[in-house]
């Protein structure tokens, strides 16, 4: 194989392993975040369910400071919470205001998510076809070059 084959076959191997594949991961990764904040609503919706289903007025919890850092922690009254609405905002809602709220988020996440699957596709099927051109640029340079015996 000459060099500038080998060249070429080197850039593109560059492209893939240092562009594409890193563009892969992070569009996974950003896929996997909003499948734990969809996780962190479901889990809030069922935590009001059992707040609403056993009457509630008060109530002890452990709460994760970060770093896996517990406290207790104890509620006063449970008849509004604070719920994470995006961009850095928390409002206070009513259990049922957040019962109503959770699915509508869920569902805008639910798409947000579905975007990142779709772009993961679309990077694996250009890393796919960058693949396939390599192998076939080294299967034409190795084939050995046709003759005309046409006589």
């Amino acid at each position: 194989m000459d060099d500038s084959i080998q060249q070429k076959i080197a850039r593109y191997e560059s492209f893939v392993n240092e562009g594409l594949r890193k563009d892969l991961q992070d569009a996974l990764d950003a896929r996997d975040a909003i499948y734990d904040q969809i996780s962190e609503y479901l889990k809030l919706a069922k935590d009001i369910e059992v707040i609403k289903d056993n009457g509630l007025k008060e109530m002890k919890t452990q709460v994760d400071l970060g770093s896996n850092f517990y406290v207790q922690a104890k509620i006063p009254d449970t008849e509004y919470i604070y719920v994470n609405v995006g961009f850095g905002f928390h409002a206070q809602l009513t259990l049922d205001e957040a019962l109503t709220f959770i699915p509508k988020k869920e569902a805008y996440l639910q798409k947000k998510a579905e975007k990142y699957t779709e772009k993961a596709a679309q990077i694996r099927a250009h890393i796919k076809i960058v693949l396939e051109a390599m192998a076939e640029i080294m299967k034409l340079n190795i084939e050995p070059p046709r003759r005309n015996l046409d006589l």
